[in-house]
């Protein structure tokens, strides 16, 4: 992966403008509920909205009486109906209010404030001052709340409410008075130049150039500064005018993303290609864009692809003077759909169809002639991080950030709950031992059996999101490989300035399992010092073929590790992998066991070098003993080294009985 400022830190210019995108969206985003219910009022109610339509359709042209009066536009409308005081009013007012709360420490003194201050920007221009709204709100709560400090704790007692009352209702006074005699002609004439610079554009053709910008700047997480710093703003003030407004859909459209991940689907490999259906149904449906961005990332050509399908999605929608009534936000195909006026659903659903087509074309062409097959989502998804300037709300945890009372239970989950989820299990709960918190548990589980009761959840990058849904109370640590991630110290530091330590100090003993109960669970038979495979499914075959020699587990089973693995790799670190089964294939199993197989030649596996496969097939939970023993031993480059040199499978056999777990 070349990509040079995804490896670094934000710096500069870029993360101003993220700053700047992030605070626009946070004005906006929680009041997109009175966006779309605007976009449905109109749509239903204007003169050309759908309910004179069906009329029309049915030869129904008489009077529509309350419907002209909501949306203002029969005999004798005088502006009166709710969609012009809405977007004129309404809209504005909630923006500016959200942005004085924000500027105040979220406070409602600064929101009333800001609220004030719009309301002079939106009596003073000719157009919807959402842009207004924007600046006076924010100035609003960020102003009352330096002028507070200049008489904090100097208020005489029984004076507060007078003072609190007098200075915002005085200092609102005079932003409402500089928002109309300022901001509110300088954003009309801002509007009306932004304006003309689209009409530009449009009349020359040039504005599927838009895309050569925007797409790349998504990536980069500009995304919200452009989206609702500029198309939301402009987008509505031409909605106004004209019942729609193509820059709605220059950001929004989610074709071109659609077309990305099914071209992963077909065209790609490993985890890029296993996660890309799940994230075409995020993206596609749920609206949330950023999904594909790692995908970008791994390979930054395929921004090409992104270009050539915006431009064919703003093209079409030029070709057939189509737009949306308001903003699609979230991005989803249901949101597009529900703006999307009558005469341009046509037009809209091909810019999407279009757009996803043209992308995946494009990109499907360079990932098969794609030389680097390498695809390392994983590192794409941390560039993604580093780009976006945030941690995530676990990062947050680890370092202090949050602060949420002791941690009693933790849990390591995985899709089956039964290998690399255990192996992390015991190696974290050791961890925990040694730092002397005898009184934090630690188990594994599948995350289909996951209940929101739990501390903390460790689980694989990606199956995050997924535990998220079923623990939403919980922390959440994300970890790459369950053996040797530097994540486990870091929950080790957070019990540590969570939790009181344990008065006794003392590490509980283990017993550890047996030679007889290791013998009948890994048999010197299932262990191939020598294994042949070359590829991950060879290896898979592998490992399962020794279990069916052992009568272990019937063919199915085997299919049902493959179909394990297309899901999240088993690849657990150092060197070791762990196929197993789903969870529903555990019905097949007939007995517990595992098997070992040790390779000369490292195999590649999901980008890394793996030298140790362990196959599971387990009933129960009798098998855990024995993966925490292999923790422990993969743990240990020592311990390694003993089972890399062994010459016997008694060998073998020997070092994971003779440590305990």
């Amino acid at each position: 992966m070349s990509v040079p400022t995804a490896t670094r830190a934000p710096r500069g210019a870029r993360v101003a403008i993220q700053k700047l995108g992030t605070a626009l969206s946070n004005m906006v985003l929680p009041n997109i509920g009175a966006f779309i219910a605007w976009g449905l009022i109109t749509a239903l109610f204007i003169e050309a909205g759908w309910i004179t339509l069906v009329g029309g359709w049915f030869g129904y042209e008489g009077s529509y009486g309350l419907v002209e009066r909501l949306g203002a536009w029969g005999s004798g409308a005088d502006g009166t109906g709710i969609v012009g005081p809405m977007i004129t009013y309404l809209l504005p007012l909630l923006i500016g209010y959200t942005g004085g709360r924000m500027a105040y420490k979220d406070t409602i003194r600064g929101g009333v404030v800001g609220a004030i201050a719009t309301m002079g920007a939106v009596t003073g221009a000719e157009v919807p001052m959402f842009l207004g709204a924007m600046v006076m709100g924010p100035l609003g709560g960020w102003s009352m709340k330096k002028l507070d400090q200049l008489w904090e704790h100097k208020i005489r007692p029984g004076f507060e409410m007078l003072v609190n009352n007098f200075s915002a209702g005085i200092w609102g006074m005079l932003l409402s008075i500089f928002g109309f005699v300022v901001a509110g002609p300088f954003v009309t004439a801002f509007s009306n130049g932004a304006e003309k610079v689209v009409d530009f554009l449009v009349d020359n053709s040039l504005l599927p150039f838009t895309s050569v910008l925007v797409e790349p700047a998504k990536v980069l997480f500009l995304n919200n500064a452009i989206n609702h710093g500029v198309f939301t703003p402009l987008g509505t003030a031409e909605s106004t005018t004209n019942g729609k407004s193509i820059l709605f859909l220059i950001e929004a459209n989610p074709g071109p993303g659609l077309g990305l991940l099914l071209a992963f689907m077909v065209f790609g490999a490993g985890l890029a290609r296993a996660s890309a259906s799940g994230a075409a149904l995020i993206h596609f449906v749920g609206g949330i864009h950023e999904i594909y961005f790692p995908y970008i990332l791994m390979k930054p050509k395929l921004i090409l692809a992104m270009i050539a399908g915006g431009m064919t999605g703003v093209g079409t929608n030029m070709v057939f003077d189509s737009g949306l009534r308001a903003p699609a936000a979230p991005g989803s195909i249901i949101a597009v759909l529900i703006q999307s006026p009558v005469g341009s659903l046509i037009g809209v659903i091909l810019s999407v169809v279009l757009s996803a087509t043209v992308t995946f074309v494009v990109a499907g062409f360079l990932l098969r002639f794609d030389k680097d097959k390498d695809d390392d989502l994983a590192s794409a998804t941390e560039s993604m991080e580093k780009l976006k300037g945030k941690k995530s709300s676990v990062a947050s945890a680890l370092t202090g950030g949050i602060a949420a009372g002791p941690i009693r239970t933790i849990v390591f989950a995985c899709d089956a709950g039964m290998g690399s989820s255990a192996m992390g299990a015991s190696v974290l709960r050791r961890k925990i031992r040694e730092a002397g918190f005898n009184d934090v548990t630690v188990e594994n589980k599948a995350i289909s059996n996951l209940k929101d009761e739990v501390d903390l959840v460790v689980t694989h990058q990606d199956l995050t999101e997924r535990a998220r849904q079923r623990t939403p109370s919980a922390r959440h640590v994300s970890v790459e490989n369950f053996m040797g991630s530097p994540r486990y110290d870091e929950v080790v530091e957070l019990i540590i300035k969570s939790n009181s330590p344990d008065a006794s100090g003392q590490t509980p003993s283990s017993g550890g399992t047996s030679d007889a109960s290791t013998a009948k669970l890994l048999a010197l038979s299932a262990i191939k010092l020598d294994g042949v495979a070359a590829t991950k499914a060879e290896a898979i075959d592998e490992a399962g073929a020794l279990l069916m020699a052992e009568n272990v587990i019937p063919q199915e089973y085997v299919a049902a590790m493959h179909e394990r693995e297309l899901s999240v790799s088993t690849y657990v670190g150092s060197g070791l992998a762990i196929p197993h089964g789903t969870v529903e294939a555990k019905e097949l199993v007939q007995r517990t066991g595992l098997s070992f197989v040790r390779y000369s030649r490292p195999i590649e596996w999901n980008g890394h070098e793996v030298e140790f496969v362990i196959g599971i097939a387990s009933k129960g939970n009798d098998h855990l003993d024995i993966l925490a023993k292999v923790s422990r031993i993969f743990t240990d480059p020592k311990m390694v080294e003993r089972l890399r040199q062994a010459e016997t499978a008694d060998e073998v056999q020997s070092i994971v009985s003779g440590v305990r777990a």
